[in-house]
């Protein structure tokens, strides 16, 4: 059964500039190129005719250099920028098509979003900045609060409710303000480089902390880094950007294996391979092993399809046989150790 659609995204435009709409017309009929666009409109393509889905439940990295366009796209999920051209449909509901009090409520209510740089109010406390969206919403004081403790108490900063942001070190201010994202319980989290200000054991130990709420919550989340290893380490799916155009979007497994082209190639070259590719992706046919090396072994280890890059090289010291991968009982395919070096060698950077 396919997964369900919760955020669409169809031929999005952004183009900055007195006449974004003369110079994409310029580009559709000409073929212009953002240099060209620059020369001739003194205009900027920020997002250039993207489309994207993302199922629910899923986090899906959208990354990229900076410039790329990443955070651009972002804040168009929710009309924080207005798109050139282009429809976004978050939940059904066609985003572009909403009123100002319509698109100030569906924010409130759909969409939670985190930025970079915490943006607490330093004169409330804790517990009061995670209940500013609840009072938005014109909750009622005592049940808002109610409210944002439990919520405090999930990104385990419960004692912390009375204090002000100033007291709080950097990762429990981005926790904080992760818990004010969730507070109003949206469909869609919007996140934009949420950990790149931190120090990297505070940046890994808050990754942790969001891929456990993130499986535990069950949130749809759009999340935007310029950091491959943090996007290969929580995403469902990876989006790469270059120059407001999507380049590729796949599984990190798929991106790293298979880059389509050699921008992306360059950009992966230096990911370990370990945790990222599978056992599926390693295989070979049983049939070409037969072919060419004869019976399968009688007592070769067995894995799933899903058995890490790094667990089968484990598996391959302790036994030189080759290893079979199985799926719902039946044999589907057969890994060497030869198979196993050519991966290890293919995501090798060599200077």
């Amino acid at each position: 059964m396919s997964a369900e659609t919760v955020v669409e995204i169809s031929n999005v435009w952004k183009i900055f500039g007195a006449r974004p709409e003369v110079a994409l017309q310029a580009i559709r009929e000409r073929g212009l190129t953002k240099a060209e666009v620059l020369a001739e409109y003194n205009a900027v393509v920020g997002v250039a005719d993207v489309s994207l889905s993302v199922s629910r439940g899923e986090i899906f990295c959208i990354m990229g250099l900076s410039g790329s366009g990443k955070s651009t796209l972002v804040r168009h999920f929710n009309r924080l920028l207005e798109p050139t051209a282009g429809k976004i449909e978050i939940e059904g509901t066609d985003v572009m098509a909403l009123g100002h009090r319509e698109l100030q409520r569906f924010r409130n209510q759909k969409i939670g979003m985190v930025f970079q740089n915490f943006a607490l109010m330093p004169h409330r406390s804790v517990l009061d900045n995670v209940a500013m969206p609840l009072e938005i919403r014109q909750v009622a004081k005592n049940e808002r609060m109610r409210q944002a403790a439990a919520i405090l108490d999930i990104v385990e900063l419960g004692a912390w409710g009375a204090k002000f942001a100033h007291e709080l070190s950097g990762g429990m201010q981005q926790r904080v303000g992760l818990a004010r994202a969730l507070v109003a319980n949206p469909d869609v989290l919007l996140m934009d480089e949420p950990f790149s200000a931190l120090d990297p054991l505070i940046r890994r130990q808050l990754q942790d902390e969001f891929i456990r709420l993130s499986k535990s919550l069950g949130k749809t989340t759009v999340f935007i880094t310029h950091d491959l290893d943090e996007a290969v380490r929580i995403g469902d799916h990876i989006a790469i950007m270059r120059d407001g155009k999507m380049v590729q979007i796949g599984t990190a497994e798929d991106i790293v294996m298979h880059p389509a082209d050699d921008y992306v190639a360059d950009f992966v070259a230096g990911i370990s391979r370990l945790k990222v590719v599978h056992a599926h992706a390693v295989m070979q046919p049983i049939e070409a092993y037969v072919s060419a090396q004869g019976p399968l072994p009688a007592a070769a280890p067995r894995v799933n399809g899903d058995e890490t890059l790094s667990n089968l090289i484990n598996l391959a010291i302790d036994d030189d046989s080759a290893i079979l991968v199985e799926h719902d009982g039946a044999d589907v395919g057969v890994i060497t150790r030869a198979d196993l070096l050519r991966t290890v060698i293919e995501g090798t950077e060599v200077s």
